[in-house]
């Protein structure tokens, strides 16, 4: 399913320097935006379940609900998904929306089901960019979850600091839509985007107790592990991952 034609772009403004982070920091975080109400998602569901088993991947599924329309409601979908994946296009300027669509680091998108365009993606997000070079740090102790995001030299950056509760694997039988009667596997489903601040270079700790993260779509009980993002802000819009960070839920 497309909204648009697949077009890759590599237009982004220099961002500022941040230094290599120690070994075992990830190399990638591919975001899959998919949908149950798409016919060509599970293919790319079940490749995110793959490499959400690469230590130096971090995988994550953002479903959309953009397709509801067609018969079914997306079970898992956040509204802020659809608008997250037409930030990414508007910052890359080349109008690509569809599912399924996995953005590599903040800066460059594949076709969610062909691993080795999200590979070849990965590569290209790397080169003469500093993705995922900050070392990021996530722990939970008494309650509470503790993000350390290190102090760098050089020029005044802009990030934003957010912390996803992922739910490693739910089950979902499509009862309506295009993929009526099966029953699908969504992995590392993102469940609620928390904002816990800006980074602008300097050292910062984050703290947030546990008991404050669940909402009406989800309890403790159902997340895994959370994942920590630092991405740079172009104009308003998502940019580059500088650092990310997992922690599993105690």
């Amino acid at each position: 399913m497309k909204l648009s034609r697949l077009t890759f772009a590599a237009a982004f403004a220099a961002l500022s320097f941040v230094p290599p982070a120690a070994g075992g920091e990830p190399k990638a975080v591919v975001e899959l935006f998919t949908s149950q109400g798409c016919s060509s998602c599970p293919p790319a569901d079940r490749l995110l379940g793959n490499l959400a088993h690469d230590p130096a991947v971090i995988a994550l599924s953002l479903p959309v609900d953009y397709w509801d329309y067609l018969g079914w409601q997306d079970t898992l979908a956040l509204k802020g998904h659809g608008k997250r994946q037409r930030a990414y296009s508007a910052a890359r300027g080349d109008g690509a929306v569809y599912t399924p669509q996995a953005v590599i680091n903040g800066v460059t998108h594949a076709l969610g089901s062909d691993k080795n365009a999200i590979e070849e993606a990965i590569a290209k997000s790397r080169t003469g960019k500093q993705a995922l070079t900050l070392a990021v740090k996530a722990t939970i102790e008494d309650g509470k979850l503790i993000v350390n995001v290190p102090g760098v030299e050089g020029e005044p950056v802009i990030a934003e600091v957010w912390l996803c509760p992922v739910s490693d694997k739910i089950e979902v039988t499509i009862q309506r839509g295009e993929n009526r009667g099966q029953n699908l596997n969504y992995y590392n489903v993102v469940r609620r985007w928390v904002k816990l601040g800006t980074w602008s270079g300097k050292a910062e700790t984050f703290m947030l107790p546990l008991g404050d993260i669940p909402n009406a779509n989800f309890t403790l009980s159902d997340i895994s592990h959370f994942v920590v993002l630092v991405q740079n802000n172009v104009n308003g819009k998502p940019g580059l991952m500088v650092g990310a960070a997992s922690v599993a839920m105690k």
